[in-house]
């Protein structure tokens, strides 16, 4: 899987995709990924991305044209295989069924990062670009909402995690965890371990974690 994020502010994730599971994930070779500079495809000495919305109106619009120029670079086929993402909070809520699909249907994943108001709605149209949202709120910028989709749809890639029981869609999410030690002290309380956790009784533990899973 090959992940290319288009963004202005290309400093601004490599240390999160530098460290842990991604970082080993990407020297293993299991995944890619790109991180495209738009400013680098820019024909003006300004590097100008951005220009006045049509109309009128507060903020600035991200410009078709260092776009496209960047796709243009990015050697994929144009199949079913590749798919083109636009960072917007007006967009299709991000989900854990959207992540495991991804990760088994395309090969190429190509996310658009907007910033300021936005991007010239014609780069949807002339990629036939999904918009995606991670959430009900507006950040200033899409690279951390591109930074979850690539973090997300990589644990679903076989050999990023170290187990397939690492996905926690498989024992349920939200089921309380606990480790050592089996009792700990704080300001004079005592808080416990659930003694089924301690039972042994495998088929009980189960049961007990999918009576506790939140979803």
């Amino acid at each position: 899987m090959v992940f290319h994020l288009i963004t202005i502010f290309p400093e601004s994730l490599k240390s999160y995709f530098d460290s842990s599971i991604l970082k080993r994930a990407q020297k293993k070779k299991l995944i890619k990924i790109n991180i495209i500079n738009i400013r680098d495809f820019t024909k003006d000495k300004h590097k100008i991305t951005d220009d006045r919305p049509y109309g009128g109106g507060a903020g600035m619009v991200m410009k078709i044209k260092p776009i496209l120029n960047v796709i243009k670079t990015i050697r994929t086929s144009r199949t079913n295989r590749t798919k083109f993402i636009i960072l917007s909070p007006a967009g299709k809520q991000f989900d854990q069924k959207m992540a495991r699909d991804w990760a088994k249907k395309y090969k190429n994943i190509i996310l658009i990062s907007g910033h300021y108001e936005g991007i010239d709605e014609r780069v949807k149209k002339i990629l036939k670009a999904q918009e995606i949202s991670v959430g009900p709120y507006v950040l200033t910028g899409g690279e951390l909402p591109a930074g979850i989709i690539i973090d997300s749809v990589s644990r679903h890639i076989p050999g990023v995690l170290g187990k397939k029981e690492s996905l926690e869609e498989n024992r349920g999410i939200g089921i309380p965890v606990y480790t050592r030690p089996e009792v700990f002290e704080y300001r004079g309380k005592k808080y416990r371990v659930p003694k089924i956790l301690l039972s042994g009784h495998h088929k009980k533990i189960e049961e007990w974690r999918k009576k506790h899973r939140k979803i």
